[in-house]
């Protein structure tokens, strides 16, 4: 079982920054890929980054390309979205979700590849 908390989410003017981090309970942190997803009200759940259990491989949308960044420390049982250039349509409920990957290359980039969810952190960029 693995808890998630995220943590850093709220209001900010567009073109400014934020930085959500995701904390993780469990010492099987490592052995899962980290993604983040987002939910704007309406819409669908939908992808926004993932990182392989040891940093090695990092997938986006093509929407926050070179202006949002994950990582993760898995000392500190972390992953972070760095998120730069924000602009009024990132306004979203942010979640972070752990897929158990062990050791693996691959990444999901589907809610149903992921087991566990946290409660989301809502993020609104003023215009």
């Amino acid at each position: 079982q693995v808890q998630l908390v995220e943590s850093g989410g709220g209001l900010v003017q567009a073109g400014g920054s934020l930085r959500l981090s995701c904390a993780a309970s469990g010492r099987t942190f490592s052995r899962y890929a980290m993604g983040w997803f987002r939910q704007a009200p309406g819409k669908e759940r939908e992808f926004v980054a993932v990182i392989s259990w040891n940093g090695g491989r990092r997938n986006y949308a093509d929407f926050v390309k070179g202006r949002f960044t994950i990582s993760r420390d898995n000392a500190k049982n972390t992953v972070y979205l760095q998120m730069n250039s924000l602009k009024p349509e990132d306004t979203a409920v942010y979640y972070c979700a752990a897929d158990y990957r062990p050791w693996e290359d691959s990444v999901g980039t589907t809610p149903s590849d992921y087991d566990y969810w946290g409660q989301g952190t809502q993020v609104t960029v003023s215009s």
